[in-house]
């Protein structure tokens, strides 16, 4: 390990920016903070859009680990105390000025700051609230912050915290704690829970005292979001949703990440992969998670112990309708909300717009693919006044095989898309780019399949 202790800030930041990449749950989302006139910036409801760099750096949330010093060493980590790679941290005027100076020039609309463990949890999570409380107090930056908590640092650091950021997040790591103990031994899973059910219980203490005292502190308002590596071990996609369902359930969390497994250590625990991270599969989880969140599908309804994965041919909504054509075709005209938005093709808008539009007249299929339904997906699982929009066989292969053609002919028509995967010669270039295609794909598209 090489520690650099006289280094400048432009070399810390490329290091520790550099270092945060594989970190992926940078979103924002949530928070409606108008700022006061006194000090710098605010942050809206309507979130933050962020793209990535070459390199994979967020540019629009200055997004960088204080410290890639650590005390752990988890074996699927780049940063992992036994890895000889030159070792560096900030000081939290240095974040300060690196943030508002960022900010000034209109380069970033907030910060996501994580960090490796330095010397102890405790005096790493001080670190980090030190940095915080001067951005908020000293430098009065009111632009959105989301901030890692650390596992295992004491509780009343963590509840400060709480109180400056506006979203924390504490990574779950790997989605089974038998994968945990194998590639970050020093880890535990009660150790990562504890300060999440910390943040739900205060996230739910705070709304109490926000309905009382007007102008009562907000706790993390934007909530709280985790991450899991996916590929690592071989636990399947049924393992993998059933966790996050879970976790969504249990507390209360904005968002799970899916983070594809990149090989950066060799280690005989680890499954090395030859064509490279898991992509397509991170893809499919969050559409899945998408589908749990939005759609009203439980885990247990997308996959199960007989059927652990997804099929990487189709999104988890088609694939679900053709294995479940005793639920179709479904009666546009008398079905419920929740019915349509199981029929690939309509989203949760058009769901809607159908919903009002029958208020006043019958749908046919000219009305909904004005209304924006994917009639390409849909016409195999719905009706309108009891006829199909084709004489089309209620078959599973046969509709498989059209679906999977329809599929084809959407990629081949976006060459564009698909070409920017090569556009970094290396793989952490492509890999990022194709991450983010995913997230926004996800988040703006998803709601048509």
């Amino acid at each position: 390990m090489i520690i650099q202790e006289s280094m400048t800030l432009k070399r810390k930041l490329e290091i520790l920016s550099d270092a945060a990449k594989y970190d992926v749950a940078c979103t924002s989302s949530g928070v409606d903070r108008k700022g006061d006139g006194k000090g710098m910036g605010n942050s809206i409801a309507a979130g933050i859009c962020h793209s990535f760099a070459q390199d994979g750096r967020c540019i629009s949330l200055l997004k960088i680990l204080y410290t890639n010093e650590c005390v752990f060493d988890c074996k699927y980590c780049i940063n992992r105390a036994s890895n000889d790679v030159v070792r560096t941290s900030f000081t939290p005027e240095e974040v300060c000025r690196l943030t508002m100076e960022f900010y000034r020039r209109n380069y970033i609309e907030g910060l996501f700051l994580s960090s490796g463990v330095k010397e102890s949890p405790d005096r790493t999570m001080e670190e980090l609230l030190c940095t915080v409380n001067l951005l908020r107090n000293k430098y009065h930056f009111q632009g959105y912050i989301h901030l890692k908590a650390i596992p295992g640092a004491a509780p009343e650091l963590i509840a400060r915290a709480g109180y400056l950021a506006d979203r924390m997040s504490v990574n779950l790591e790997l989605p089974t704690a038998d994968g945990l103990r194998k590639l970050a031994p020093h880890k535990s899973r009660q150790t990562i829970l504890r300060p999440m059910k910390q943040i739900q219980q205060q996230r739910d203490q705070n709304k109490e005292e926000l309905v009382l005292y007007r102008h009562a502190p907000k706790f993390v308002s934007a909530g709280q979001s985790t991450q899991m590596i996916i590929g690592a071990m071989g636990e399947s996609d049924y393992q993998i949703v059933s966790v996050a369902e879970s976790l969504y359930k249990n507390f209360a969390l904005k968002r799970v990440f899916y983070s594809a497994f990149v090989a950066v250590n060799e280690d005989k625990d680890l499954l090395m992969s030859l064509s490279g991270p898991p992509l397509l599969r991170e893809h499919r989880l969050y559409q899945a998670d998408w589908l749990m969140r939005f759609y009203g599908f439980r885990a247990s309804e997308l996959l199960s112990e007989k059927h652990p994965d997804f099929n990487l041919l189709l999104d988890p909504k088609a694939d679900w309708a053709v294995s479940h054509l005793e639920f179709f075709p479904v009666e546009i005209n008398q079905a419920d909300y929740y019915e349509l938005l199981r029929v690939p093709g309509i989203g949760y808008t058009s769901a809607r717009r159908i919903i009002g539009a029958r208020r006043t007249h019958s749908l046919e299929f000219a009305d909904l693919k004005r209304i924006g339904v994917v009639l390409k997906r849909a016409l195999y699982f719905i009706t309108c006044n009891g006829r199909m929009m084709y004489n089309t066989r209620l078959e599973e292969s046969y509709i498989t095989r059209n679906l999977l053609d329809e599929e084809n002919c959407r990629k081949h028509g976006n060459e564009a898309a698909f070409q920017q995967l090569s556009l970094f010669g290396d793989e952490m270039g492509s890999r990022r780019l194709y991450t983010e295609n995913t997230k926004n794909h996800v988040d703006r598209k998803v709601g048509a399949i």
